[in-house]
């Protein structure tokens, strides 16, 4: 499964426990997720890619299809030491409407699902409580799925950190994707 996506993107690489963890939220695009995450104290790095659907390498092509029941995901490596799992939730929770079924804003499709992939029983049950709290601030029912990580295939190599070398956001003449995407 070698490919030049695989060669030139480094994997995230959990540390020995303790010292760091793995995180991976799907929130719709996931250019403005990764930023968004990118800019905290604790996070330590971001990698975006498709996870959450059939096993095999695919692509942004295939992922955009819909064919593959991937979702555009960010994978966080963070020190839990600096800022916690329930902060990192926070954040996913306030940068997306998680009652938007297969969309977010425009961009409409399973790819962007919401979704939180927990790594440990103990992300889960944050999770599931993190989700029962923001539940009672909507009237529509939240409709994020929170399911083990699986496997994480990392986008192609321009993708990665791709607001911050100037992307789409930046050539809208500004450097928040929060202002650029209007959520």
């Amino acid at each position: 499964m070698s490919s030049n996506r695989d060669q030139t993107i480094p994997p995230l690489v959990q540390a020995t426990k303790g010292s760091t963890e793995l995180a991976t939220f799907a929130a719709g695009c996931f250019w403005s997720v990764e930023l968004v995450y990118q800019r905290k104290e604790g996070v330590l790095q971001t990698q975006v890619g498709y996870t959450g659907g059939r096993e095999g390498k695919t692509s942004y092509k295939e992922v955009c299809s819909g064919t593959t029941g991937h979702a555009e995901a960010v994978r966080m490596e963070y020190d839990p030491t600096t800022i916690s799992y329930n902060d990192l939730l926070s954040i996913f929770w306030t940068k997306h409407n998680p009652t938007q079924g297969n969309r977010q804003g425009n961009d409409v499709g399973s790819q962007y699902r919401s979704a939180i992939f927990y790594h440990t029983a103990e992300q889960m049950q944050l999770a599931q409580a993190s989700k029962a709290e923001e539940q009672e601030k909507y009237d529509k029912p939240i409709t994020t799925e929170i399911t083990p990580a699986g496997t994480f295939y990392a986008a192609e190599a321009y993708h990665q950190r791709y607001l911050e070398k100037g992307g789409q956001c930046a050539s809208k003449g500004c450097n928040d994707s929060i202002l650029c995407y209007g959520y």
